[in-house]
């Protein structure tokens, strides 16, 4: 009832709510329902429709929350999934305060990416992020590679430095920014195929034959 039929992924949708349900501890209401229908005998059980959100009370800590989802398609294809809580994440250690020059070892091997429109460019990156990392050398190489990953736009010129350490990272920034090769560093350039991305949305198709075809 929150978002409507959604036809063939209407199960997936309940899958999502139900999940969402179990992290949050919360059960949404049933919307657009003023009364139950009359058709069922509400009192000879205990379901009943959520009018308002309930919180999912934990009446026994050792025993994760359930849930059921059942799919019953027009075809005759039914589904039934129980999904329980998943278990607690442990916690994280705390940090000291301390920045150290190696990542976590849990994190293993990590990519610093640069990307520049020609390969002059390129080894100018290089060289420019190999000055500020010696300019700053309180930056993690973790998060120093998540904001090369996810802030910058990606141009056609592009290299990977791969490393475990800053010292080792550095050296792969030290031979892009000379052109040299290295075995820590992966270039290449993207295709220019000028080909673009079309998306055809025809419809689930159980309502008549061939109805995607009208869209051509």
């Amino acid at each position: 009832s929150n978002i409507g039929h959604t036809q063939a992924a209407s199960g997936l949708a309940s899958v999502i709510k139900t999940v969402l349900s179990l992290r949050h501890g919360l059960l949404p209401k049933t919307l657009h329902v003023d009364e139950p229908t009359p058709h069922v005998d509400w009192s000879a059980g205990a379901v009943r429709l959520l009018t308002e959100p309930v919180t999912w009370t934990d009446t026994d800590p050792a025993r994760p929350r359930r849930a059921a989802v059942s799919s019953f398609g027009v075809s005759g294809t039914n589904a039934h999934t129980i999904i329980e809580q998943a278990p607690a994440a442990p916690a994280e250690p705390e940090e000291d305060g301390s920045r150290p020059t190696a990542p976590d070892a849990r994190r293993g091997c990590l990519p610093w990416t640069l990307s520049a429109g020609d390969e002059t460019a390129l080894r100018e990156q290089a060289r420019n992020l190999l000055a500020h990392t010696r300019s700053h050398p309180g930056l993690t190489p973790a998060d120093l590679a998540l904001s090369l990953a996810e802030s910058r736009t990606a141009l056609p010129h592009r290299a990977v430095v791969l490393g475990t350490t800053t010292e080792e990272l550095a050296a792969g920034l030290a031979a892009l920014g000379q052109g040299e090769p290295s075995a820590d560093l992966v270039r290449g350039r993207t295709a220019a195929t000028g080909a673009r991305t079309a998306f055809l949305f025809s419809g689930q198709g159980s309502q008549q034959l061939g109805m995607g075809r009208e869209l051509y």
